[in-house]
């Protein structure tokens, strides 16, 4: 299934999509950086999340109007370009269901990918896309038309509550799986009072974030808040390389170490050797000098994106199981 879904979208606009990735991810570093704080900040012992009020967190979250989410289902073999998609497996349900969220980019052929990866594993699959409905092309260099991290974090929210309403979708077992961006969208929709403050359901039952940055982010005129809380309480799966200088996870690994002595059900792999976006065969070979001045280089790892799959699975059919 994933040769023929990847092969689908990829033959046809693998070539446009590495060279528009490219340029998009050459501003990544710059869009990643800023606002934050350096990690010395708010690691330790000690380490206490800044976070928002309920209200201002809503008021953040509503700034861009609401997705028209799709409600037509089809399958993973008509999806020959990255495009918000509802895509069911074959059978009858009820399926447990996956919200997947793309990165500050947009969709591109890796995370649409994935649509049908999930759909060979049974599951049906929303995804989601919060930039070209409003206008926005990217969100690398921060919030744009009022797409930001809360804005994303209430439209996964909202995805999980359209697939609720599915008769054919098993409502307990529902999963947001998200990348950089939305694997940071990922990171405050595991927390409960970010799920409250947003008013749009009830949450996930797990929530599994790739090559996620767990940043302390300082908006201009506004308070500080955490991607990472210390309130995580439904299953968190993180997934991270240890060459990833865009998000490194040195970061994500403190705080979920925190948050492990603390009980919160969380749990992580770090790749060695990989960077980040491993799993973007149109980004292999990118180099360029990030907003440090430091050398950055994307590789595609054909074994790190096979091995995370298996742990993505293994974890989810672990935390939601399939009920009686």
């Amino acid at each position: 299934m994933l040769k023929r879904v990847s092969g689908s979208i990829g033959g046809r606009f693998l070539g446009r999509a590495r060279q528009r990735g490219r340029h998009r991810l050459i501003a990544l570093a710059v869009g990643l950086l800023a606002g934050y704080s350096p990690a010395s900040a708010v690691d330790g012992p000690e380490w206490k999340a800044a976070v928002w009020d309920a209200e201002a967190i809503y008021r953040g979250a509503t700034i861009a109007p609401d997705l028209v989410l799709p409600d037509i289902g089809e399958t993973a073999d008509r999806l020959t370009s990255p495009r918000m998609a509802l895509i069911k497996p074959d059978g009858s349900g009820p399926f447990p269901a996956i919200v997947l969220m793309h990165q500050c980019g947009g969709l591109n052929v890796a995370v649409a990918a994935w649509a049908g990866v999930a759909a060979s594993h049974g599951y049906v699959v929303l995804l989601v896309d919060s930039l070209e409905p409003r206008g926005v092309k990217s969100v690398c260099f921060g919030p744009k038309n009022g797409v930001n991290f809360f804005r994303g974090a209430r439209d996964a929210l909202q995805a999980a509550e359209h697939l609720r309403r599915m008769p054919d979708v098993d409502a307990q077992r529902i999963a947001l799986v998200g990348f950089s961006w939305g694997a940071m969208v990922g990171l405050l929709a595991a927390s409960p009072h970010y799920v409250e403050a947003l008013k749009s359901g009830p949450g996930f039952a797990a929530v599994a974030s790739f090559y996620p940055g767990c940043f302390r982010i300082t908006p201009q005129q506004r308070p500080p808040y955490d991607l990472v809380n210390p309130d995580v309480s439904r299953p968190l799966l993180v997934l991270m390389g240890d060459a990833d200088t865009e998000t490194p996870a040195q970061q994500c690994l403190d705080r979920l170490e925190i948050l492990k002595r603390g009980g919160a059900p969380v749990e992580w792999h770090l790749y060695a050797g990989a960077t980040h976006c491993w799993d973007c065969r149109q980004l292999d070979g990118l180099n360029k000098i990030d907003v440090r001045g430091d050398h950055v280089a994307y590789h595609f790892r054909q074994d790190v994106t096979d091995d995370s799959r298996r742990r993505l699975f293994e974890f989810l059919d672990r935390v939601m199981p399939r009920r009686p």
